[in-house]
């Protein structure tokens, strides 16, 4: 069973930087494809930042608004990937929820960033940042 726990949200200024944080226990590292998602109130859950599964290559792949300030990484051994996340905006403000793939989903999809392509989903961190 995979399980996903996000950590690392909080209140920021704009310009400001945060580091998120996903334990995924029972998940295949280096197989499978895992990222990050967000949602902010009024709007459509938006893909942030994956990394592609072992068939991609782990290519990383971005939302064109956080690319060069957002950064998606693993440490496979800790079972752990990463957003950090700087020069915050307001428009970043959002619950920022950790997902991945078990099912071979990825390699389908031309799109990387698709929610649909992830099975399994954390409980989210909020990540406010004022203006």
């Amino acid at each position: 069973e995979v399980q996903l726990v996000e950590s690392g949200g909080g209140l920021v200024q704009a310009g400001g930087s945060l580091k998120l944080s996903c334990v995924a226990s029972g998940f295949r590292f280096g197989e499978d494809a895992i990222g990050w998602f967000r949602q902010a109130p009024g709007k459509e859950r938006e893909g942030v930042a994956c990394i592609g599964d072992r068939i991609d290559g782990g290519n990383s792949y971005y939302t064109d608004s956080v690319k060069g300030r957002f950064t998606i990484s693993s440490d496979n051994a800790k079972n752990t990937v990463y957003l950090q996340m700087n020069n915050l905006k307001p428009e970043d403000t959002a619950i920022y929820y950790c997902a991945a793939d078990s099912h071979g989903l990825f390699a389908l999809v031309a799109e990387p960033l698709q929610a649909r392509s992830f099975g399994h989903w954390g409980r989210g961190t909020q990540v406010t940042v004022s203006s």
